[in-house]
């Protein structure tokens, strides 16, 4: 029986190091994100909290902890199927579990000479948690050692760095195909935009024959641009448009402009451009954007704008990709690309995968917002649908990480756009319920099921925007 007990305790704790660890990878590893703007608090009371005091309950009185141990890993089991991003067995999460499934094993044998049945359950977890993120920190920096020496042998590069709240996914692709007309061009790949990310980048991928490298910045705190920057020290800055995008993180829209602005602390920076929103007082190098874009037409079949007295065109969806296209060839601009070839880019451009990305498929037409979180984004992608002529459908979570009002808006305007309003989540229902007609509203429960919904709600002719994807944790 004695081998049941310790096999039990070693599940039980496994089972709670996967659930502590899942939550973990999906908020970037950090602990006070987890503990305290999770998005559903009460998972932690269910899945971890409740199963550790029936734990304790059974194995003190009875031998049966086997079985909340066995039901705890079933109830796991059934959470996971519902995630659509599960654990992923990286470097670091292999370490964890390598130095749970030790303490725990040790305090296991310690417990026949000390009596601490509570302790052989959380001590494993406080210690592995400390001691993996010891190795972690030490790991992150040889690791930054060795970027280090990578963009010192490349002591030519130029060095371009963009933040903003919004659209830098965006802005960073467009400099980068403008910028390839004339440089060997790299860009961070995807939306990866942290110290750490950025690391992995320049050490794994950045070719070394690089001219240009296009680096995203992202933040989640006062710091985090100033960290980057310090370490790529780019030559050329975009700031795009700042609002209150992770506001729960920063507290304050000032806190938010304030980190954006980290950038500009570069000791190599020759030039930047800010747009309006950051209202900053510009300085010899450091230029305000904004009011040069004029003449904005967005359809659904691209985007046309002014810009000192030139006129582009671009393949692309959203008026608000004037500013983003403005930015880039401004960059362009000062590095010497003549206007010829910027246009020629712009005739070429590619939309951003996931942002206002349209593919016509099964007589619909389907508008791919997915990556697109901001209240100006999803608006612009309403007002996108509104000059189709036929059904209009929108898929959508919602706004995250945002304040109620943000969502009403959306809410609202969605109520006088599409003829189907389709949520897939429990974050915002509340608020689309209120303000969206009741017989035009549909729950979508369960992403697996997105298939049969879209064969109900949706036939040939309708226009389909996908605005926004929120992960099944949020």
């Amino acid at each position: 029986m004695e081998i049941v007990n310790v096999l039990s305790n070693v599940l039980f704790v496994l089972a709670l190091g996967y659930y502590f660890m899942t939550n973990m990878q999906w908020y970037s590893y950090k602990l006070d994100r987890v503990l305290f703007h999770h998005t559903k608090t009460w998972w932690h009371l269910v899945y971890f909290l409740i199963p550790l005091f029936l734990y304790f309950a059974v194995s003190r009185e009875t031998n049966f902890s086997i079985v909340v141990s066995l039901a705890y890993i079933a109830m796991l089991y059934m959470w996971r199927k519902e995630q659509d991003k599960p654990l992923v067995f990286t470097g670091r999460v292999k370490r964890f579990f390598g130095a749970l499934i030790f303490f725990t094993l040790f305090l296991v044998m310690m417990k026949y000479i000390i009596k601490f049945e509570i302790l052989v359950v959380i001590i494993p977890l406080i210690l592995a948690y400390f001691v993996s993120s010891m190795i972690e920190k030490i790991l992150f920096r040889g690791f930054q050692m060795k970027a280090e020496k990578k963009l010192e042998s490349m002591p030519n590069m130029v060095v371009v760095g963009i933040t903003a709240s919004y659209g830098k996914t965006s802005i960073k692709n467009y400099v980068a195909h403008i910028l390839s007309a004339k440089y060997n061009v790299y860009a961070t790949p995807r939306s990866v935009n942290t110290f750490g990310g950025i690391l992995k980048d320049i050490n794994e991928d950045l070719p070394t024959d690089t001219e240009v490298y296009v680096v995203e910045m992202g933040a989640r705190g006062a710091g985090d641009i100033a960290e980057i920057a310090k370490f790529v020290n780019p030559h050329l800055a975009v700031v795009g448009k700042i609002g209150p995008a992770h506001i729960e993180y920063f507290g304050s829209l000032e806190n938010i402009r304030n980190t954006k602005m980290e950038i500009l602390s570069s000791e190599r920076l020759k030039e930047a451009w800010v747009h309006d929103s950051a209202k900053l007082s510009p300085i010899a190098h450091v230029h305000t954007f904004g009011k040069e874009i004029s003449g904005v037409k967005a359809t659904l079949d691209g985007l046309d704008f002014e810009m000192d007295n030139e006129l582009y065109h671009a393949n692309i969806l959203g008026s608000f990709n004037a500013m983003n296209l403005g930015l880039a060839i401004k960059v362009a601009k000062a590095l010497d690309v003549d206007e010829e070839s910027i246009k020629k880019q712009l005739n070429s451009l590619e939309p951003t995968p996931h942002r206002l990305q349209r593919m016509d498929a099964g007589g619909k037409v389907i508008i791919d917002d997915s990556f697109n979180g901001n209240i100006d984004g999803m608006m612009e992608g309403f007002n996108l649908a509104s000059t189709y002529t036929g059904r209009k459908v929108l898929i959508t979570p919602g706004l995250v990480e945002v304040d109620d009002e943000f969502n009403i808006q959306v809410a609202k305007r969605a109520d006088e756009v599409f003829d189907v309003v389709v949520l897939t989540g429990d974050l915002n229902y509340r608020i689309f319920q209120q303000y969206v007609d009741e017989s035009k509203l549909v729950k979508l429960e369960s992403k697996d099921k997105m298939q049969e919904m879209l064969i109900e709600q949706t036939q040939a002719g309708d226009l389909i925007l996908f605005a926004n994807d929120a992960p099944s944790f949020i």
